[in-house]
């Protein structure tokens, strides 16, 4: 097999330095108060609310999310950015509205288990889908949350109509750990 290499790079976001990942298909930036509006409009789409357990929110509560995300040292929210739609290559620092096609986060708020983080993706734009992108994402998003932060065990809890992600997250190597009932939600390992 090919070796996959991301490199990583500086960006400056608002309160200060970040980090951007940067991959063979996507580069992955901060969440950045310039995606709010691109990112509110994905979520005005019922399917996606359903796919990611989301509620509707306004533009100004989607501004109010943005800051709790970034100010919450146990929330890491990249957007996810295809190459192939930045327009003029990768700049550090540019929020690159133009490639944005999804999210991915890790939250670890586990207090008793530090090494374990829930991993989440969002591949939100229709014609960006079935491509390796959020397969790149989540592979980019774990090894930074390992070499970052001593990430040992990831957890994703994805909603069992959600057949793409389980999927992903399956073939990645997840295996179904727990099955909730009242959220119909399939806990992969």
């Amino acid at each position: 097999g090919r070796r996959r290499r991301w490199r990583m790079a500086t960006a400056t976001a608002i309160g200060g330095s970040c980090v951007a990942l940067e991959g063979e298909k996507v580069v992955l930036v901060p969440y950045m108060r310039e995606h709010v509006p691109r990112y509110h409009e994905w979520m005005q789409d019922p399917a996606l609310l359903q796919a990611t357990g989301s509620e509707p929110l306004t533009l100004e509560e989607e501004y109010q999310m943005h800051l709790s995300w970034i100010r919450d040292p146990n929330k890491h929210t990249f957007i996810v950015l295809d190459k192939q739609l930045i327009a003029g290559g990768v700049v550090p620092g540019d929020p690159h509205v133009e490639a944005m096609v999804g999210d991915v986060n890790i939250y670890m708020n586990d207090p008793d288990n530090l090494q374990m983080a829930e991993i989440e993706i969002m591949i939100a734009e229709p014609e960006s889908r079935g491509k390796g992108l959020g397969k790149e994402a989540v592979l980019m998003m774990m090894g930074f949350a390992v070499n970052n932060y001593g990430v040992k065990t990831f957890r994703a809890k994805i909603g069992e109509s959600n057949i793409a992600s389980l999927g992903l997250f399956r073939q990645l190597g997840f295996k179904d750990s727990s099955y909730s009932e009242v959220f119909r939600e399939v806990n992969n390992l």
